[in-house]
């Protein structure tokens, strides 16, 4: 028997890089986080502590932050470039994986009018990209976390197996809520990253909302679904969809009602755990898989 060395990889994790473009009166700006990672011959690093193959990740850090100087652009643009020179710049890098976490900012409105230059943190919600070069392929990933919805009817769910452990009652009028994580895989990378982003984010919303859902499994793949039929560079779309159950609140002990049709305002409970996790993907069956795009990423997101 031999014991030898299996897949490994290594970089420079979470990155934190705001890039200001001052070059007129109004100015913009990206904050990001960068993940990169590297794949390749780097057996004698582990085997003998020889690093001689070891780009070390404090270069990995100050590459992420050079290239910044000359402009970001989109998170998949800026992955793009990163990955290709990492994987390109030594014979014994095989690979590379960049993983750009982008955080949105809107501009602060002054009577009436957007600021040139102050700025307020929209939310939770973060634009996602990775980007994989593997040898002659690349796959990039674009995708977004912590998108929250939600619709206060136009749900349903019954029908499920009972047995002595459900207590759960069948309804056929619900909340639904859930914190979107997905990421959808392009088969090239001619792509307008922004354009295409903004698309598959606003198809994602109108279904969720136009969908009459019977259960959230049966919203992930209406999502999944028009994302595909929306854009045919889209290979697949993988989804995390957590669900924020809200729950009637029972006003009894108040001589209160808290009727769906009763007067005045419906009261829910909104429950943060434990909760059922749906997750799932949707994908064209005339496209190969790619494997390596999904590597290091966890989970179905």
């Amino acid at each position: 028997m031999a014991i030898v060395l299996g897949p490994n990889q290594y970089g420079k994790a979470e990155v934190r890089v705001v890039a200001v473009d001052r070059s007129t009166p109004r100015h913009s700006l990206v904050d990001l986080n960068v993940s990169s990672a590297l794949r390749g011959d780097f057996a004698a690093a582990h085997t003998s502590g020889d690093n001689a193959h070891v780009l070390t990740t404090d270069a990995q850090k100050n590459t992420v932050f050079a290239f910044a100087r000359d402009g970001v652009g989109s998170p998949e643009e800026f992955g793009l470039r990163l990955a290709r020179h990492f994987a390109g710049s030594y014979d014994w890098v095989s690979g590379a994986r960049v993983a750009v976490e982008s955080y949105g900012w809107d501009r602060i409105t002054v009577g009436g009018t957007p600021h040139d230059h102050a700025f307020s943190r929209n939310g939770g919600e973060v634009r996602t990209a990775v980007v994989t070069v593997d040898g002659d392929d690349v796959h990039v990933l674009a995708g977004l976390t912590d998108l929250v919805v939600l619709k206060s009817t136009g749900s349903e769910f019954w029908g499920f197996p009972r047995d002595r452990y459900t207590t759960l009652p069948e309804t056929t009028d619900r909340i639904l809520a859930t914190a979107v994580t997905a990421r959808w895989r392009y088969t090239g990378t001619d792509v307008d990253w922004d354009a295409a982003y903004a698309a598959v984010r606003t198809t994602l919303l109108e279904t969720f909302a136009g969908t009459h859902s019977l259960a959230l499994q049966q919203t992930l793949y209406a999502m999944g679904e028009a994302v595909l039929e929306a854009d045919p560079a889209v290979a697949e779309v993988r989804f995390s969809m957590p669900n924020k159950h809200h729950f009637l609140q029972d006003l009894s002990t108040f001589g209160l009602d808290n009727a769906l049709d009763g007067p005045g305002a419906v009261v829910y409970h909104a429950d943060d755990r434990p909760y059922g996790l749906i997750e799932g993907t949707v994908l064209r069956d005339d496209v190969p898989a790619a494997p390596a795009a999904w590597l290091g990423t966890p989970g179905f997101c």
